[in-house]
């Protein structure tokens, strides 16, 4: 086996560019494709249609805050950053799920 860095890439193997030695390449598992669980900071499971409360005050910039304690309106989970899609207060914000507990 050559040590060559030179290498052609094809769909099914490897081929040094120098010697034309040949091997396949080696298939990566993929990762466990199941649907995304979302827990609050109590380790609860949170769903889409689930309410949850907020368990400290938020910045949402400039003056507005979202004071702890404050009911969401049904949720919606997505991925990202931010979990959590839901209305707080009359306001639509996006929420991590380490800010809330399930009501």
């Amino acid at each position: 086996m050559c040590e060559m860095t030179e290498v052609l890439e094809f769909p099914d193997k490897w081929e040094c560019v120098t010697c034309g030695h040949e091997w396949p390449r080696e298939t990566q598992p993929e990762a466990a494709a199941g649907p995304r669980v979302v827990k609050d900071a109590h380790g609860n499971v949170l769903a889409d249609g689930d309410c949850v409360i907020l368990i400290k005050d938020l910045k949402l910039g400039g003056s507005q805050v979202l004071k702890g304690g404050s009911k969401s309106k049904p949720i919606r989970l997505g991925d990202g950053d931010h979990e959590i899609s839901c209305k707080v207060d009359g306001i639509a914000v996006g929420l991590k799920a380490c800010f809330v507990k399930k009501a």
